[in-house]
């Protein structure tokens, strides 16, 4: 894929971007690492007060940076903005946070002291997507900068002035020079730069063809890596429930970033005795949306981010009917200039059809009826992905079997699956492995060393 910009909206090339050259590429990997042979040795206090600056210049210039993203990958301005809010808040996090997490932790054994200490690894390569262009890489830049790693961007070919942004953003708050490098380079040097020995660890959040090529790279290399991939969560809805909550929740849960979200609700599963009423509700709060210009403070649902994507799910929605199901809205991609799919909801969709197991990456929410929890669990847990769910019930019983028997990263009751700076991310099964975010996320990317004293 050509390195570009490309407003999804207007489908205009708005500018190009030459890939780094293999010379240029090393002189950059060799700068990181002669870089981290100083920044290791800083202080937590001196990378708290260079995280504080990224958080102010981050909150200055939100609505710059909200237009960026706009521009480059389609999400509406509104949730551009709150993005770069959730990045000031990261970096305040692990700024407050990270040396506590990064403490030495004594151990009482047969040793006069023994204690587990926490060493930062070196240089770390981050593979980065389009969809959450500046959050997706302040996640993983905030902890690993704070435990005292080197970042190397390699970030989605469509979003290359927001790579470059955050490059610029670190610099400014005072990151010493070759900490953090944004590198526009191709998909296939990832796995060359993986046989760099300079190279420790890397970091992918993507597909699961992207994921899966960089864990053959890095196994073969024996580094360390953590993979976010895709997800088809399901969002369970319960006779006790608080239906009208639910299905307000629910068109965010689906629709938020025009539904290419990883932990985007996907499959409405819903007890068949409030199946008509949900439904009906879901529909009726899909006709009030607008759709249009994602530069408008009143749009809420904007373009998809390339024509590419736009084709497939328009594909997947065409498999939906041709096994029976039923578009009770939308359905098609809207005619004109931009990538515009309408908000969609499909029902009647045969559990066993292979594409009731896929994920939908895109504004297409897939509602299945169950007659009771055990049924509810079952299809749940259907999937070959795992990373989060959405589980609505007043029944503590219910709460308790939610929490226990879905299979995912994570289980939200009664509330929209979202990452938090305070707890743990990631997945199972083929949504990946490894954590980011919390105290977990910044000792993933450290050497958790025994320290043992006769």
């Amino acid at each position: 894929m050509a390195i570009a910009t490309v407003n999804p909206a207007t489908g205009e090339v708005v500018k190009r971007f030459e890939a780094l050259s293999d010379a240029e590429l090393q002189t950059k990997v060799a700068i990181a690492q002669e870089a981290f042979q100083h920044y290791r040795k800083t202080s937590f206090e001196q990378r708290s007060q260079w995280l504080r600056a990224a958080a102010d210049i981050l909150e200055a210039r939100k609505e710059e940076f909200g237009k960026l993203m706009t521009l480059e990958m389609g999400k509406t301005l509104k949730s551009g903005i709150a993005e770069v809010e959730k990045c000031a808040l990261v970096c305040r996090y692990y700024a407050d946070h990270g040396a506590d997490f990064l403490a030495d932790v004594e151990v009482q054994t047969d040793a006069s002291k023994s204690f587990v200490h926490y060493q930062p690894l070196g240089i770390v390569l981050a593979i980065m997507p389009w969809n959450f262009p500046f959050w997706q890489v302040f996640r993983f830049a905030a902890p690993a900068l704070m435990a005292g790693n080197v970042g190397l961007l390699k970030h989605a070919s469509n979003v290359p002035q927001c790579a470059l942004a955050i490059e610029e953003i670190l610099t400014k708050a005072g990151f010493p020079a070759g900490v953090f490098h944004t590198l526009l380079i191709g998909a296939d040097k990832v796995a060359p730069l993986m046989e760099d020995e300079r190279i420790k660890a890397a970091t992918l959040t993507g597909s699961e063809p992207a994921g899966i090529s960089l864990a053959i790279a890095s196994s073969q290399q024996v580094k360390k890596v953590v993979l976010e991939l895709g997800g088809s969560d399901p969002f369970i809805v319960m006779p006790s429930a608080d239906l009208d909550a639910a299905v307000s929740t629910a068109v965010t849960a689906r629709l938020l970033n025009s539904g290419q979200t990883c932990i985007a609700a996907k499959r409405f599963i819903v007890a068949s005795s409030i199946a008509d009423a949900f439904e009906e509700k879901l529909v009726a709060k899909y006709k009030e949306l607008n759709i249009g210009d994602p530069m408008l403070p009143d749009t809420d649902v904007g373009p998809l981010a390339t024509p590419k994507i736009l084709q497939d799910i328009d594909a997947q929605v065409k498999k939906l009917r041709a096994v029976g199901a039923r578009v009770l809205i939308g359905g098609k991609a809207i005619e004109g200039v931009g990538n515009y799919y309408l908000p969609t909801i499909v029902t009647d969709i045969p559990t066993d059809s292979p594409i009731a197991r896929e994920e939908l990456f895109g504004p297409v929410a897939m509602v299945f009826r169950v007659a009771n929890l055990d049924e509810a669990i079952h299809l749940a847990n259907d999937t070959p992905f795992g990373l989060g769910s959405s589980a609505w019930s007043n029944d503590p019983a219910e709460q308790t079997r939610l929490i226990d028997e879905i299979e995912a990263g994570c289980v939200f009751i009664n509330g929209m699956v979202k990452s938090d700076p305070r707890l743990p991310f990631g997945g199972v099964k083929r949504s990946g492995f490894g954590r980011e975010l919390g105290m977990h996320g910044i000792h993933e990317f450290t050497n958790i060393k025994t320290v043992w004293i006769k």
